[in-house]
């Protein structure tokens, strides 16, 4: 999920320390996802009336009760509700076994009114689970989550068109359409290397022909990287990593952390 910082700063840089007079142009990502949502419920219908009794299901398998998880959840089963998508929580509970989920997994994979897998993450049980083995588990054709290796792989080689991609960089990449900044030709800095979000964004970065530096917290130089950018995505977790100072002029800035700070009254 990515917070609705999203700059494309046309003169001087606002950025996340203010430390100089700006201007910024703010992209709304609530009015980037109802446009999506519009699309998709038009697509829905479509696949409807070509295909009788067609309804295309969800289903998002949970372990635990996080509160995060929870929330997040609850959001995506009423997007689907409202683009037409029959969405089914299956929460299992924190005792639950590894062997436990990958029986859920197998059946949801042989379900043909299920069309999509969703896998909660993280895994919240008392007992050891491998999360890898989990995704992996997801047949690859309902992993719309992207997290398996072969989803992973196929975006890796830029095999776009025949794999799911994760939500949280195909979201990003829709905000920066949304700027009117053509991705080609440009420096994109990545700072993060997650499975969810760092490492499958520089793949779409990269196979939209941008030119493509992953940063992470071992990276020496990070306001030298940081400033070549025209194009940078954040996905780390850590709040206030970036000084705004260290920005171009008209760089584009796409925030998708979600961070706590504290607040001192």
């Amino acid at each position: 999920m990515f917070s609705l910082a999203v700059l494309s700063l046309r003169l001087r840089v606002s950025g996340f320390h203010q430390i100089r007079r700006s201007t910024a142009t703010v992209v709304s990502g609530n009015k980037t996802s109802r446009l999506v949502r519009e699309r998709l419920k038009q697509q829905v219908e479509e696949m409807k009336s070509l295909f009788s009794g067609f309804r295309p299901g969800l289903v998002v398998l949970q372990v635990g009760d996080r509160d995060d998880s929870n929330l997040y959840i609850s959001t995506k089963l009423r997007a689907a509700a409202e683009i037409g998508i029959e969405a089914k929580h299956l929460k299992l509970p924190n005792t639950t076994t590894q062997e436990e989920v990958l029986k859920n997994i197998l059946s949801i994979n042989e379900n043909s009114s299920v069309h999509g897998l969703i896998v909660q993450l993280p895994l919240d049980s008392v007992n050891s689970i491998d999360t890898e083995l989990i995704t992996n588990a997801v047949s690859p054709e309902k992993d719309v989550d992207g997290l398996s290796c072969i989803n992973a792989g196929k975006l890796s080689r830029g095999d776009l068109t025949h794999c799911f991609i994760p939500c949280t960089p195909n979201g990003c990449m829709e905000l920066i359409r949304q700027t009117g900044v053509s991705v080609a030709g440009k420096h994109a800095v990545v700072i993060g290397r997650s499975k969810i979000v760092g490492a499958p964004m520089h793949d779409l970065l990269l196979w939209n022909h941008a030119t493509v530096t992953t940063c992470h917290s071992k990276t020496p130089d990070l306001p030298q990287q940081v400033g070549r950018a025209d194009i940078l995505v954040v996905g780390a977790g850590r709040a206030e990593m970036v000084r705004g100072e260290w920005l171009k002029d008209g760089a584009v800035v796409i925030d998708c952390g979600i961070n706590h700070i504290a607040v001192i009254w």
